[in-house]
């Protein structure tokens, strides 16, 4: 029986990631597993293509996706990580806080 080449669970994944971007970039603790899953299934359907269907490319795309995605939240990450230093906790909850205020007042 051969395996399905399925790109769901990475386009999935990178979509949380995404998602999860504006969190601080955590998005890559998602994006990140999404890009190694494709990457290792490109890399079983070209050593065993005998025991394999479905279409690379559409793999490929996705295995795109979630680089491009993982580089977003890397540089998010390091922007998050760098205001932290420059600024300080402390002032990035207070800035956190005066919006969700301003937010809650319409």
């Amino acid at each position: 029986m051969k395996k399905q080449l399925n790109p769901t669970l990475t386009y999935v994944l990178s979509i949380f990631g995404l998602l999860c971007c504006c969190v601080g970039g955590l998005g890559v603790l998602l994006a990140a597993p999404a890009y190694f899953i494709a990457n290792n299934k490109i890399k079983d359907a070209q050593l065993n293509p005998d025991d394999y269907e479905g279409d690379t490319n559409a793999m490929n795309t996705a295995k795109t996706v979630a680089l491009i995605i993982v580089i977003i939240n890397v540089l998010y990450l390091a922007y998050t990580i760098y205001q932290i230093y420059t600024v300080g906790w402390d002032e990035m909850q207070r800035v956190w806080q005066e919006a969700m205020e301003k937010a809650q007042q319409g």
